[in-house]
């Protein structure tokens, strides 16, 4: 399966997500919670919204238009008016590069 470099793993920090343009592939979200780094899908699953625009706080971010939230870990919806969780991916660290599964991608 391809895999993607999205960015150098010290690019997000803690409550610093970073946001990473659609391409092939949907916008996504890199965000460092205590050392960990995961990645979810960018936009809020009840609006429009960059979540990366919202508001993170530990292993939750908040989206920037209705406030409603996710656990960044799970991709869960744990704040109204979202309800539909976020799209998460696995992260592997190749050559100090956070890398996922190309989205989409034929698994071979």
């Amino acid at each position: 399966m391809e895999r993607l470099r999205l960015c150098p793993i010290d690019a997000p920090q803690d409550g610093e997500p970073v946001a990473i343009p659609a391409g092939a592939f949907p916008a996504l979200a890199v965000y460092n919670v205590d050392g960990q780094i995961y990645v979810t899908a960018n936009t809020c699953t009840h609006g429009n919204a960059q979540l990366t625009d919202g508001y993170q706080d530990g292993a939750t971010i908040e989206c920037p238009y209705h406030g409603g939230a996710f656990d960044i870990p799970s991709g869960a919806a744990t704040t109204y008016p979202c309800q539909i969780p976020l799209k998460t991916y696995e992260v592997t660290i190749e050559d100090g590069w956070v890398t996922i599964d190309a989205p989409g991608a034929p698994e071979s």
